[in-house]
Parts: C-alpha cells; structure tokens; sequence
C-alpha cells in the first residue's frame, strides 16, 4: 500500500497541473475573447486535431528522428519558434481589427464543447473588453508579444545535449 503522504502529495500536484492553463488554454482563452463563445469552441477542436499530425509523425518513427538528431532538433525548435513569432506579429499588426467587433452566437457548436469551460468562460468576459475599444486592441496586442516571446523562449532553451 502507497504511504498516505504520498497520495496527498499526488492528489496536490495532480490539482496544481490540472487548474494551472496552459499555452493551448491560454490560446484558447485569448480566440474566445478576442472573437466570441464560438469561436473559442472552435479553437479548441482546432488545437486538438492539430495534435493529430504530430501523432501520426510520432508513430511513424520522426520523434525517434528528432530525439537521437541534435540537427533534426534544432531545425524543428527553430521553425517552431519562427512561427510562434509571425503569428505575434500578425497578431499585433491586426490588433484593430478586433475592434468593434460583436460577439458570434454560440449557436448548437458551443453547446457540444461545454467540457470546454475556458472557453466558454472567456468568451463571456469578452463583453467587458468589448465595451472599449482600446482594451481590445490591447488585448490583442498584448497576446501577440506573448506569442513572440513563446517563440523566442522556444528559439532559446531546450538545447539538445
């Protein structure tokens, strides 16, 4: 039997990774207030069959490729990275764009996704930044230096040894 300090610690670590957001949830939060509840549903199903390429490449041996190629590395982190950065910078050249902008009905797609909380949530606080128009340039600018800076991190660390 598992010493009960053990499982405490378990059930602890297990809470902080599940309600701590990641880049996807972050992402996810950022689409469903800059551009509605459905919008938001959308990405989430986005972000998870964006997962199914790097599967299908995992199971066909790539990450193998990757893990034991200090080049293959570098050239996939570094390509990530670049990305990461011109996504920021589109992200803050059309920071305006969002302006203005009205909320999309959630119609039957969001109903479908509501395990997809975030969201959901994040689409209802997108009423508050909407009522002004500087926030929601901000907003979205403020999300493209976070993607820049993800891409620069990305660029940075994780040095293959």
């Amino acid at each position: 039997m598992m010493p009960w300090e053990n499982v405490a610690a378990f059930v602890v670590a297990s809470v902080a990774i599940i309600l701590i957001p990641g880049p996807s949830v972050l992402f996810v939060i950022g689409r469903s207030i800059a551009l509605g509840r459905r919008a938001g549903a959308l990405s989430v199903i986005g972000n998870a069959l964006g997962t199914v390429p790097a599967v299908v490449a995992v199971a066909f041996g790539v990450g193998a490729i990757v893990a034991s190629s200090v080049v293959a590395f570098t050239v996939l982190k570094i390509a990530g990275a670049l990305y990461l950065v011109y996504l920021g910078v589109q992200a803050i050249r059309h920071r305006n764009d969002v302006v203005g902008r009205t909320s999309t009905p959630s119609g039957g797609t969001a109903r479908l996704l509501r395990d997809s909380a975030w969201a959901l949530a994040a689409g209802t606080a997108r009423a508050w930044f909407a009522t002004s128009p500087r926030r929601m340039a901000t907003l979205s600018g403020t999300g493209g230096v976070m993607m820049i800076g993800l891409g620069g991190t990305l660029a940075l660390t994780g040095s293959k040894t």
